[in-house]
């Protein structure tokens, strides 16, 4: 299986970047993977976890929360507004993010941005039980 260029990027840093042969991506409208030769696409993330697994078969989780994954016939690229390794997850990084999104939902001026951030929010509180779990 041949693998695919792949750059995460965060606002502080390079993330990762190199080759590999898988990366599940969280999308707004559901989780999807990237192989090489996948169709171009742009999607926007929800918060949740970015799983990238190399050619040697290692994986590598990653907690996002929002941005832009953009597959190209160069690759995969991912811009997220956050990316903390899942095994590096703390309940103050979870109480931030809430305290994030409980802000985004009080300060949202119309219906369609309070449920977007209401959908965000809970999407957070998932995540955080699912890794407690």
């Amino acid at each position: 299986m041949s693998g695919f260029a792949f750059e995460l990027v965060s606002p502080e840093k390079l993330v990762f970047s190199g080759e590999v042969q898988q990366v599940v991506v969280p999308g707004t409208e559901g989780d999807f993977a990237v192989l090489s030769d996948h169709a171009p696409i742009i999607s926007a993330l929800r918060p949740g976890f970015v799983t990238i697994t190399t050619g040697k078969g290692d994986s590598q989780t990653l907690f996002v929360r929002g941005g832009f994954a953009d597959v190209s016939a160069k690759g995969l690229t991912i811009l997220a507004e956050i990316a903390v390794p899942a095994s590096d997850l703390t309940d103050a990084i979870f109480d931030q993010e809430i305290a994030l999104a409980t802000a985004d939902v009080s300060a949202a001026k119309s219906d369609e941005t309070r449920q977007i951030a209401d959908e965000r929010l809970a999407q957070i509180e998932a995540l955080r039980t699912d890794v407690r779990h």
